[in-house]
């Protein structure tokens, strides 16, 4: 009776356990994580007998999780890249909506500024309409400021978000650590004894880790869980933990760089290429791909307008005869620390709009353009010191030295004004040709377009034809013309020259046929009141290719296309993120759908198990009941 007894206990007992197990399943059915859990169980060990083996009951073996590393990984995968396209797309969308937006966006102050232009063009003597041109200039500076402003704005945002990522990473990885040494001292009993629940707890943990920075994570055979970052940086190990903190950048103070603390208190700086993944992976990618592009190619167009619009300027005089000064007032390169080093602009349309890093190492120099990390060898010691339209002089670098050159950064921030008066505006050229009614032939001058000046004392002087050249005065001495032949036959459309008189320069176009003896005056514009040919010239800025210059040097986008090119990357980008961030979110229903297939808790399959457990109690509580029967029936025959 009692081995009777016995086995009804064993049934009892592993139907209770199974009871226990399918309810805890049904009351965290939707707890994040959990994995539903089942019962092994299998028969004691038989007793022998002289005919055979009789069974002794049974027992439960363990108590398993439904769970699949392989499935596990593939959520982890899918959510990596969705948190980092998602949060990838929250920042992009910003800069998409304010550079896209037909009011708010660069094109409509371009197009107002050189309408106004074009107006002051058609009356150079309107007073009211330079006044409308300055107007116009001061909404374009205005407009520059106010979007590099939005721009920095967006960029303290992602500095902010940044570092409070990495304080998220440092928590989720404490807590981690936590979790591993109380799931090392439950499963110190043996091999086979799984701590359940706090491996889920843990799962979850590293799930919410693995949205923020991409993880790869190792269990450890005394069941610990090993996690590194980047390249293969130990974030934490065992009981472990690295702490990550985002501390400003060397080359460049004003943006955070990533580090991880060693024990020593000593940094090792994180390439932002080698974090991927993740929040922290979405910013960083974000702002290196993106945000610095669009605030530097922003500012390079404010550099070409600004530097290209006053050199137009200064070439033609006022309404008072004077020498146009600058416009706008030009932004110039930023460096620092800039002491260390003198740069200039050379070329406008070579420029890239890219960041520059200088740095020393014993006697080598090298220059890093950050953009696509291309280096270039630089020799102090020359006096050709030009990369990309940059002019590199007065080194002071001492060995181990860097510094970091911004062309373009806060060009669209520090662009302004150069003058408030109107009458200051430069729109006539400073010097005018006449044609004595005397001369024999119809040749005439036109097109005069100013190359340098320097001064408004520019002497008068005559060019005379001699039959097959045009010959310069004795006096004033230091005239030059270049060419000086001209064929009225095959030059009667139109041939240009250039003349120079001491530091004036321009060129000039003659046509027709003159007469040996004919002479071209050509004098300063005392009276330019009505003349708009600097003007004109300024407007023709509108349309012509200043920048971008290609393979051959030659300029090939005007400033309306070069903002253009920039929406439309930017555009092109944003729509990439979120196909993207869709892509990865059909990847990420799918794993977790094949996940909860495995590990998911069926509340009719758990019901049902209740029920069939249930039956199994009440079976094995019936095999007790008749042992115990039986036990008293035996006693009653003893008596």
């Amino acid at each position: 009776m009692a081995g009777l007894l016995n086995i009804g206990l064993t049934g009892l007992n592993a139907a209770q356990l199974q009871l226990n197990t399918t309810s805890h399943n049904i009351a965290n059915a939707a707890t994040p994580g959990y994995n539903r859990q089942g019962v092994v169980q299998t028969t004691n060990d038989p007793l022998f007998s002289g005919v055979g083996f009789f069974g002794q009951g049974t027992r439960v073996a363990n108590v398993t999780r439904q769970y699949s590393q392989f499935l596990e990984n593939q959520v982890l995968s899918a959510d990596n890249r969705r948190s980092e396209y998602a949060t990838y797309n929250a920042q992009i969308s910003q800069i998409n909506n304010l550079l896209g937006d037909p009011s708010a966006g660069l094109s409509p102050a371009i197009q107002g500024f050189f309408g106004a232009v074009q107006e002051m063009a058609a009356n150079p003597s309107s007073v009211p309409a330079r006044q409308s041109l300055l107007s116009a200039g001061e909404a374009l500076v205005s407009r520059f400021q106010s979007m590099d402003a939005r721009l920095t704005e967006v960029r303290q945002g992602v500095e902010g978000e940044i570092g409070a990522t990495v304080d998220s990473i440092n928590v989720y990885a404490k807590q981690i650590a936590e979790l591993n040494q109380r799931i090392l001292i439950a499963q110190a009993a043996g091999p086979n004894v799984k701590a359940n629940d706090l491996l889920d707890q843990r799962n979850v943990l590293v799930a919410e880790l693995n949205k923020l920075v991409k993880t790869t994570a190792i269990e450890e055979s005394d069941g610990q869980l090993s996690v590194f970052i980047g390249s293969g940086q130990p974030l934490i190990i065992g009981q472990s933990v690295s702490n990550i903190v985002a501390v400003p950048s060397r080359a460049d103070p004003s943006r955070q760089t990533i580090a991880i603390e060693a024990q020593n208190g000593q940094l090792i700086y994180l390439p932002e290429r080698l974090i991927g993944g993740g929040t922290l992976g979405g910013l960083l990618d974000f702002r290196r791909e993106t945000l610095d592009r669009t605030q530097n190619q922003l500012g390079l167009i404010a550099l070409s307008i600004s530097n290209e619009f006053n050199a137009i300027h200064r070439l033609g005089i006022d309404l008072d005869g004077l020498l146009g000064g600058d416009f706008f007032r030009a932004p110039s390169p930023v460096v620092t620390p800039a002491e260390k080093l003198a740069v200039e602009i050379s070329d406008l349309s070579q420029l890239t709009g890219s960041d520059y890093v200088l740095a020393r190492n014993g006697a080598d120099y090298t220059l890093t353009r950050a953009s696509d990390g291309r280096i270039f060898s630089v020799d102090p010691a020359s006096a050709e010191n030009t990369y990309d339209g940059l002019q590199f002089t007065s080194f002071a670098l001492a060995d181990g030295d860097s510094v970091l050159i911004q062309p373009a950064r806060f060009a669209a921030r520090d662009i302004a004004m150069g003058i408030n008066d109107p009458r200051r505006i430069a729109a006539a050229s400073p010097v005018i040709s006449e044609v004595p009614v005397a001369n024999a032939g119809n040749a005439r001058v036109s097109a005069i377009e100013m190359v340098a000046i320097s001064s408004v004392a520019v002497p008068s002087f005559e060019l005379s034809w001699d039959g097959s050249n045009l010959t310069v005065p004795a006096t004033p001495a230091g005239i030059t013309l270049d060419p000086s032949s001209y064929d009225p036959l095959s030059d009667a459309t139109g041939k240009v020259f250039t003349a120079t008189v001491g530091t004036t320069e321009f060129s000039f176009t003659l046509s027709g046929t003159p007469k040996v003896g004919d002479v071209f005056q050509f004098k300063f514009n005392t009276d330019g009141v009505a003349d708009n040919r600097n003007a004109v010239r300024l407007g023709a800025l509108q349309v012509e290719k200043t920048m971008q210059a290609s393979a051959t040097g030659a300029p090939t986008a005007t400033f309306q296309s070069a903002y253009s090119q920039l929406v439309s990357f930017v555009g092109n980008k944003a729509r990439e993120v979120q196909v993207g961030e869709q892509a990865q979110e059909t990847l990420l229903r799918q794993a977790m759908d094949a996940r909860e297939s495995l590990s998911g808790v069926n509340l009719d399959e758990e019901a049902a198990n209740l029920i069939r457990y249930q039956q199994a109690y009440q079976a094995s509580g019936r095999v007790m009941s008749i042992a115990q029967r039986l036990f008293d029936e035996l006693i009653s025959i003893a008596r």
